[in-house]
């Protein structure tokens, strides 16, 4: 990665109180918790309340890993917020992330890769701060998927929860860590497989795409399951080998968590030791752009993660997009 070196300097996660469980969703819709745990790995889900949006979510990860990094909101230029359930479509909710935490000198936008959302706003964010226009970059990854999810959808519904997780991405000094290298792609044909069908400008929101259910989350499981098996080992594959890695060099591998036996499926592809593998999704499910913040932030504090570990991040998502970002874990 060209310019200068960059770190995450700080890292801070938020899951709303209320907690869904598989026993709930058998009251819900046609399922067992034994079908839910064996096919997904999902115990349960956090849910936030009503009223409660994105950039709440967003705004209480990034208050703390602000405070977290030394820094107060006004040394923050620049913010990104990777989501795929913004507030409304416009304003952003950067916008109204920025406002709500006081961040005076930033700018910012939203960022909208589904579940790749965090890998790609951490690369934003380092370019940004590797090109010298800015010294602090904070990147929100933030969700509220129930409020896209069809709970009479059995095949959807026991996947998704809510959730937030922020980093703040700055210049490194000597002693500490560095984003090292990414690799991200996109393919659109996979699009149809995992989508929203309607609510945007090709199908705005009537009352018949309403009755139609086509605001919720749409998905060919068998599709996305095949594609990102294969897509997690290629694309974490593929930034190893342009810097002389090998699985084994690997202290920490933190994939989006969006299924456990994929995860599973393309560690055991990729040659990666197990206990070198995160796997967090029993307790919030998946929730898209704050997977990878909250595996990083258990990894933390399970003291599976420490200063100086040389960890990869994967992901896939609707799109499809793909990502992958290796770095030097530096706190």
């Amino acid at each position: 990665m060209g310019g200068r070196p960059t770190t995450i300097k700080s890292l801070a996660t938020y899951v709303p109180p209320h907690v869904l469980t598989n026993a709930d969703l058998e009251k819900m819709v046609e399922t067992t918790d034994e079908w839910i745990l064996q096919r997904t790995g999902i115990r349960e889900r956090h849910i936030v309340d009503p009223g409660v949006a994105t950039s709440d979510l967003g705004t209480k990860a990034a208050l703390q890993a602000i405070a977290s990094a030394g820094l107060s909101a006004s040394d923050i230029g620049v913010i990104i917020v990777g989501t795929v359930t913004p507030d409304m479509m416009f304003p952003s909710t950067a916008c109204l992330i920025q406002h709500k935490i006081g961040a005076s000198r930033a700018w910012g936008f939203d960022l909208s890769a589904a579940c790749s959302a965090f890998t790609y706003s951490v690369t934003a964010a380092s370019q940004l701060v590797a090109s010298g226009a800015h010294d602090h970059a904070l990147v929100v990854g933030a969700d509220v998927m129930s409020s896209i999810i069809d709970y009479q959808d059995r095949a959807t519904c026991v996947l998704f929860g809510d959730g937030a997780g922020a980093v703040v991405v700055s210049a490194a000094g000597p002693e500490d860590g560095a984003l090292l290298d990414f690799e991200h792609e996109i393919d659109g044909r996979g699009g149809p497989a995992l989508c929203m069908p309607a609510g945007g400008s090709l199908h705005p929101s009537t009352r018949d795409t309403v009755e139609q259910r086509l605001h919720y989350v749409k998905q060919d499981g068998a599709t996305v399951f095949k594609f990102a098996v294969r897509k997690t080992e290629e694309i974490a594959r593929r930034v190893l080998d342009r810097n002389g890695l090998t699985p084994a060099d690997i202290d920490l591998f933190v994939s989006h968590q969006a299924n456990r036996r994929i995860i599973r499926s393309a560690t055991e592809k990729l040659g990666i030791d197990p206990a070198k593998v995160i796997i967090n999704i029993e307790k919030f499910g998946n929730t898209t752009a704050a997977t990878i913040p909250l595996a990083l932030n258990d990894a933390v504090c399970s003291g599976r993660l420490k200063k100086g570990h040389l960890v990869l991040l994967a992901s896939v998502g609707a799109g499809f997009t793909v990502g992958s970002v290796l770095l030097r874990w530096g706190f």
